[in-house]
C-alpha cells in the first residue's frame, strides 16, 4: 500500500512567493535479511517508465547528485547528472541505504526536501532539479531487527535523514508455521511453474494506465478533512511528547506527510475531494510505520468506556481514569491470534456475515483462558487486555471492522 501511494504521489504546489512544496513521497523499507527488500525496489524500478536503481554502498555523493568534470576536447567544465537528476519526475531506488557514508547521506538532504541540487564548483554555480521520490532499503545494525530497541537504534541513519522519509516500513522475519509454509510453497511454485505460478488480476500495462490516470487528478481538501488533519497532528505531537522511546520527534514534516498521503489516497480512489476517511487512513499508516513499530510493548489509549468495561468485572463503584494501557508483545500476539482465529471461524460458519458482537468475542476468549486465570484480578486484567486488543485491531491495524 505504501509503494502504491508513493507511485501515485501527492500534489505539487507553488506559493505566491515562488516557493515549491513537494508532493513526492519518500519511503524507507527496513527489515531482516532475506525479506525481499531488494525485490520491492527492483519491481518499482522496472514498473515505472522513469526510475533509477542504484546501490548506496557503490554510490558516492557525486554519483547520486551531480558532478563537475572537465571535457577532454574543449577543456571546459561540464555538469554530469547523477541518479537523482536522472530520476526527475520519477523514483530513485537506493538499495543498501544504511551502508552509505554519513558524508554521502548529508549530500542528499537538499534533494530529499527542497528537490533541488546546488553546485558551486570550478566557477559553475547552478541549481538543478531533482523532483523525484526516494525508495530506500536498509538493513538493521546488528543484522537482525531488535524489537527491544528503537527504530533509530536499529538503523544507522541520522535524525535529519529519518525525518525526511514520509513512511518507514519494518519487515520482520518471524518464525510462523503458516507464513513459512505459504512462503515456501510460493517459492517452489515459482521455480516449478515460472510465470504460470502467479495469476494477478491486472497486468503491468493496466496498472501503468491506472497510475498515469490517477496522477492527473488534483484532489483538494474539504473543511472537515482539514480540521481532522489539525487534530491528528496535535494528537501525534502530544503522544510524542509523552514518551521518550520515539524514533524521532514528530515535526511539521510529518504534518506535510499526512497531507501528501491523504492526496495519494484520494488519487488511488480517483476522487477529486479528500474525505475524512482518506485522512484517517493516512494517520493510521503514519502511526503504524513511525510511532508504533519500534515499541517493544503495545500501548493502547483507554477511554472512559473501556475503563468502565475493565472495572465492571471487579464491581468497582467508579471507573478508572483514562490512561494508556501497556500490553506485553507476547501477550498481545497471543490474544490477537486467538481473536482472529475465532473471527475467521465465525465468518466461515455464518451465511449472513453479521459478524460477532464484541461482548460475545470477549466472553469466548475468557472461556478459553479460564484455566490460566487464578483469581478475579487476573480475570479483570485479561478482560481489559482483550478489549484493548480488539480496539487496537480496529483503530490502528484496521484488520477488524467495528459496526
Amino acid at each position: 500500500r505504501g509503494l502504491l501511494l508513493q507511485m501515485l504521489g501527492g500534489v505539487h504546489k507553488r506559493t505566491r512567493e515562488g516557493m515549491r512544496l513537494r508532493g513526492d513521497i519518500n519511503v524507507c523499507v527496513v527489515g531482516d535479511p532475506g525479506t525481499a527488500k531488494s525485490q520491492f525496489l527492483k519491481y518499482v524500478a522496472g514498473f515505472l517508465p522513469r526510475a533509477v536503481f542504484t546501490s548506496g554502498k557503490a554510490s558516492s555523493a557525486a554519483g547520486l547528485t551531480a558532478s563537475v568534470v572537465k571535457d577532454d576536447e574543449t577543456g571546459e567544465f561540464t555538469i554530469e547528472a547523477g541518479a537523482l537528476m536522472l530520476a526527475d519526475h520519477g523514483v530513485c531506488c537506493i538499495d543498501e541505504f544504511d551502508k552509505m557514508d554519513i558524508v554521502d547521506q548529508v549530500a542528499i538532504h537538499e534533494a530529499m526536501e527542497q528537490q533541488t541540487i546546488s553546485i558551486a564548483k570550478a566557477g559553475i554555480h547552478a541549481t538543478l532539479n531533482a523532483r523525484c521520490s526516494i525508495l530506500a532499503a536498509a538493513n538493521p545494525v546488528g543484522g537482525r531487527y531488535d524489537r527491544r530497541l528503537t527504530l533509530r537504534q536499529n538503523v544507522a541513519m541520522s535524525a535529519p535523514i529519518m525525518s525526511r522519509f514520509d513512511l518507514f516500513f519494518v519487515v520482520l522475519d518471524d518464525a510462523s508455521e503458516t507464513s513459512d509454509y505459504n512462503t515456501a510453497r510460493h517459492i517452489v511454485s515459482v521455480h516449478q511453474l515460472r510465470d504460470a505460478a502467479v495469476t494477478p488480476p491486472f497486468g503491468p500495462a493496466a496498472l501503468r494506465r491506472f497510475v498515469r490516470f490517477a496522477r492527473a487528478i488534483q484532489p483538494t481538501l474539504r473543511e472537515d478533512s482539514a480540521r481532522l488533519l489539525w487534530q491528528s497532528y496535535r494528537n501525534l505531537r502530544q503522544d510524542d511528547a509523552g514518551t521518550g522511546r520515539s524514533a524521532y520527534r514528530i515535526t511539521v514534516r510529518q504534518l506535510e506527510s499526512l497531507i501528501r498521503l491523504s492526496e495519494a489516497l484520494a488519487r488511488a480512489h480517483c476522487a477529486d475531494i479528500i474525505t475524512p476517511d482518506h485522512v484517517r487512513e493516512a494517520v493510521r499508516l503514519l502511526r503504524r510505520s513511525i510511532v508504533h513499530v519500534e515499541m517493544d510493548d503495545i500501548e493502547v489509549q483507554a477511554d472512559a468506556e473501556d475503563a468502565m468495561d475493565a472495572t465492571s468485572a471487579l464491581e468497582a463503584d467508579e471507573p478508572e481514569p483514562t490512561r494508556a494501557i501497556n500490553i506485553k508483545r507476547d501477550d498481545f500476539e497471543r490474544i490477537r491470534a486467538m481473536l482472529a482465529m475465532h473471527l475467521h471461524e465465525a465468518s466461515t460458519r455464518s451465511e449472513d456475515d453479521e459478524g460477532v458482537r464484541r461482548e460475545d468475542l470477549v466472553e469466548w476468549y475468557l472461556s478459553q483462558r479460564e484455566d490460566a486465570l487464578a483469581d478475579e484480578e487476573a480475570f479483570a486484567r485479561e478482560d481489559q487486555h482483550a478489549r484493548m486488543v480488539i480496539k487496537y485491531m480496529s483503530t490502528v491495524e484496521g484488520c477488524v471492522i467495528a459496526l
